[in-house]
């Protein structure tokens, strides 16, 4: 097992490097750590060394990670960040407390309609697929307003925010581009009278061009627990 605690500590130093340079304050920036992949055990590890919030991309994976830490849900906070089904909103619906990844109307509406009513509001991000690559999930820039819009009046849910996954960019100035973008169009977005508070993006490679942009969430995963192994 990788030093969890260490490596937590890393990754928080350069948030608050970042965030220093950009005249932010540290405590502004949440830290997801992208638990995908990785056993429960691991998690439990991260969470002795004080990280509460935990990003999951498969569902049945992290089901079972749910399950094996039922004794931390209390104090745990679940986000779902990979791409969603529509045959697999249940299920996320039911014990998340995020989902970062509505990339379509489709998707809010049924986790709006399956979300308990015992449970509170779930909050969704809008991913926006900010480097038009084909290959990537979310909404054009264009569309983002309008399914905004929808997203934000659908019960049930609380529109937070915008999350994307830029194109791998080589150095900090060129990493800032995307982001750049996604913050200007999440003001857009606030200028036109909808209630967000949250840009997630940032990722181990490029964390620091997401905070220098406004990021307020990053998701990263392998500088806390290690390269990740698919084999399996």
């Amino acid at each position: 097992m990788p030093d969890l605690a260490h490596n937590l500590d890393a990754v928080h130093q350069r948030i608050a490097l970042a965030a220093r340079i950009a005249g932010r304050d540290p405590g502004s920036i949440a830290l997801l750590a992208v638990s995908k992949t990785f056993p429960a055990e691991d998690v439990r590890a991260a969470h002795v060394a004080g990280q509460r919030a935990f990003g999951e991309n498969y569902v049945q994976e992290a089901l079972t990670k749910i399950g094996a830490l039922s004794d931390l849900r209390a104090s745990l906070a679940w986000h779902f960040i990979g791409p969603l089904q529509s045959n697999k909103t249940r299920p996320v619906a039911e014990h998340f407390d995020w989902v970062h990844s509505v990339d379509r109307l489709k998707i809010a509406q049924r986790l709006s309609e399956q979300r308990p009513d015992t449970a509170p509001a779930l909050n969704v991000c809008l991913q926006v697929n900010i480097s038009g690559e084909a290959s990537k999930s979310g909404v054009t820039p264009e569309e983002a307003l309008d399914v905004a819009r929808q997203v934000a009046a659908l019960p049930r849910l609380r529109l937070r925010g915008l999350m994307a996954i830029p194109e791998p960019a080589g150095d900090v100035e060129q990493q800032r581009v995307p982001h750049r973008a996604l913050r200007e169009l999440f003001d857009r977005l606030r200028a036109q009278g909808l209630d967000l508070d949250t840009l997630s993006m940032g990722m181990s490679g490029d964390l620091e061009a997401a905070v220098l942009e406004g990021a307020t969430i990053v998701r990263v995963g392998t500088a806390i627990f290690g390269a990740r192994d698919y084999s399996h």
